[in-house]
């Protein structure tokens, strides 16, 4: 999915905490994004913001959907560029068309995920099916280290199976959860899962102290520790903890996506679809794009004009980072 901001709005939420003995969860909000066109899909934008940039390597989480396409045309982004990033997509209903400069035709479908590696470049297009009423699902980035940020260009497919563990059923796409691990690469150790949460239960969950977490609910609403999420809100909660408690609060079931990993300590310049560390990465590969450069290569057989860039700010792009938690 392209990012269409180029000065994004931010929001900071305070911590909400429940009891004396529950970890310190932080709460933020989303904004809504259009992907653009007359009648454009809006998306639910987590991360980044203000209060925080990244959660292990996670820099990206768009959040949509149930979109009526018959209201909106569902998705429609045209070819557009990645750099030092994986693309991380996962849906719960619908059907997208992912084509890109490897060559890759897939499509994404509930419960399966398609990873792919920008790298030192690569572009791609999005774009839902025909057959599709009801579009929703996450999108999602992972920033690359250093070490690999230039790497090749790649895509992988994935269809994790079902695990129950107390009262949720959970799709574990990424890194390892409750016994199943994923094995689709990354680049630094991560986490996701999503998980549907049994009514009125309690369930908890042995995680990595190394890690930190972030919690995105779906449906339902779901106490995080001692801290209550809603639809849409994302949860953050910091290392040293090595149990995570979740509690559906709803009568129905709860679905939450959850995403984790160590500490991303490198700073990041993030703009457009493109992560470097310093604002002449982002000039070049601005004007790679621009150029119609092999960095990035062409997508082949989607019925419409690739993207532009949009103008760079009038100002130096600096690296991004977390803010000091209190």
């Amino acid at each position: 999915m392209s990012n269409v901001e180029t000065n994004p709005a931010a929001l900071r939420c305070d911590a909400a905490e429940h009891g004396e003995a529950a970890p310190q969860v932080d709460v933020l909000t989303p904004r809504d994004v259009p992907l653009g066109g007359p009648r454009a899909m809006t998306v639910r934008r987590t991360l980044p913001q203000r209060a925080r940039t990244l959660i292990g390597a996670w820099c990206f989480i768009d959040h949509y959907g149930p979109d009526d396409v018959a209201d909106t045309g569902g998705m429609d982004v045209a070819p557009h560029p990645h750099t030092g990033l994986q693309t991380v997509s996962w849906l719960f209903s619908g059907e997208i068309e992912h084509r890109d400069s490897l060559g890759s035709h897939a499509f994404v479908r509930p419960g399966e995920l398609n990873l792919m590696t920008g790298g030192y470049g690569i572009s791609h297009s999005e774009v839902s099916t025909a057959g599709t009423t009801i579009l929703h699902g996450v999108q999602l980035w992972v920033a690359l280290p250093e070490q690999h940020r230039n790497t090749h260009r790649d895509f992988q497919h994935h269809v994790p199976n079902p695990v129950r563990v107390g009262g949720a059923d959970l799709r574990v796409f990424l890194g390892s959860l409750a016994g199943d691990t994923s094995p689709v690469r990354t680049f630094t150790p991560l986490l996701g899962a999503e998980l549907v949460l049994d009514p009125r239960s309690t369930t908890a969950l042995p995680v990595d102290a190394a890690f930190e977490h972030g919690l995105l609910v779906d449906e339902g609403k779901v106490r995080m520790g001692g801290t209550l999420l809603v639809p849409a809100e994302l949860g953050y909660l910091g290392t040293g903890n090595d149990t995570l408690t979740l509690t559906n609060e709803s009568d129905t079931p709860a679905r939450v996506v959850l995403l984790g990993g160590t500490p991303f300590e490198e700073q990041i310049v993030m703009w457009w679809n493109f992560i470097g560390r310093s604002h002449e990465d982002i000039v070049d590969a601005r004007e790679a794009w621009e150029n119609a450069s092999d960095r990035f290569g062409s997508v082949e057989g989607h019925d419409g004009h690739r993207l532009p860039a949009p103008a760079l700010p009038h100002a130096t792009l600096t690296p991004r980072k977390n803010p000091t938690r209190p």
